[in-house]
């Protein structure tokens, strides 16, 4: 298997985390689910800093983003498959 570009910790996650440096838009990225290490496809829509997480499908302001099968806060804003999901749509729940 090649070096993946992408992480998903469960199947009920609806964001990856990048874990390559310089990953940019278009790139063809080899995402591998770490619960079974089974793996997809997933083009990226924009350059992603390596730690910053990228959505699995097309997600819905106000949904719930799920990362390690756990809810980790609220998309303030609706994000396409392959975009980059940080703070300037994605906030915490918590306060």
């Amino acid at each position: 298997m090649s070096t993946p570009h992408l992480l998903v910790h469960d199947h009920a996650d609806n964001v990856g985390v990048v874990v390559v440096e310089g990953l940019t838009a278009g790139t063809n990225m080899l995402c591998v689910v770490t619960h079974d290490n089974s793996s997809f496809e997933l083009t990226s829509k924009a350059d992603v800093p390596i730690g910053h997480k990228i959505a699995l499908k097309d997600i819905k302001s106000g949904d719930t983003a799920i990362k390690y099968g756990e809810d980790i806060g609220k998309f303030v804003a609706d994000v396409e498959k392959g975009a980059h999901v940080h703070t300037h749509n994605l906030k915490t729940k918590r306060w």
